[in-house]
């Protein structure tokens, strides 16, 4: 089988359209060579972006070959061309950079998708910094964070109870008590902009909102009447 003989800084640096992040990913690559043998090699994602990433194996397919990507956690699968190789200071094989054929946030997986979360927001606070921030959008962005922060704390205190061997279920009315907080700033905040006209009957969505709103008072009224019992 042909090894690569392409180095990846002359051939892929400029094909790059987005910043990789460093990252393990379990994957299995298959090929087939010219001489129709099939090589179904398993190996990981070391580098990766939505574009491609680098990937580390045993056996390599050759430069311009197109593979096929198994992600070995999620079994989701996508064809990739080999654009590239990457070697140490001493000339030996690190491993091959692959360009996806069809560019995905999601094929690498929720840690990959949470890492890049991270630089953006690392970004973001840097122009945060120095931009004019209109106040409502400021406090809805914090409020977003918030949430999705207790959402964090949340798996990872399901995930700790699953491996300590206790009832993870026990997480959800925590969970339940944070959505009941949650809904009570989303429906303070809509009954501020309503007082301020902010909101019309024009606005999108508010029929729905008004509707859900009362299967919600609904509910609670019926809930409210048992305790009462």
């Amino acid at each position: 089988m042909a090894q690569p003989t392409v180095n990846q800084s002359s051939s892929t640096a400029g094909k790059r359209r987005s910043r990789r992040f460093p990252f393990i990913s379990p994957v299995e690559a298959t090929w087939q060579e010219p001489n129709g043998k099939i090589f179904r090699e398993p190996g990981q994602a070391t580098e990766v972006n939505a574009q491609g990433g680098l990937l580390e194996m045993k056996t390599y397919p050759a430069v311009g070959a197109q593979i096929e990507i198994t992600n070995r956690l999620s079994h989701e699968f996508t064809q990739a061309r080999v654009v590239g190789v990457r070697r140490n200071a001493e000339g030996r094989l690190l491993g091959v950079a692959v360009e996806l054929l069809v560019p995905s946030e999601t094929f690498w997986g929720v840690n990959f998708q949470l890492k890049k979360a991270c630089a953006d927001l690392v970004k973001l606070e840097y122009d945060m910094r120095s931009g004019t921030i209109d106040q409502r959008v400021l406090s809805e962005f914090r409020d977003a964070v918030d949430n999705v922060r207790k959402t964090a704390w949340a798996v990872q205190e399901w995930q700790e109870r699953q491996s300590r061997q206790q009832d993870p279920q026990t997480v959800l009315p925590l969970l339940t008590a944070e959505r009941i907080r949650r809904a009570t700033q989303l429906c303070d905040a809509i009954a501020a902009a309503s007082a301020a006209q902010d909101i019309t009957r024009q606005t999108v969505g508010i029929e729905e909102f008004l509707r859900a709103v009362e299967r919600v008072h609904q509910s609670l009224g019926e809930l409210f009447k048992e305790r009462e019992t």
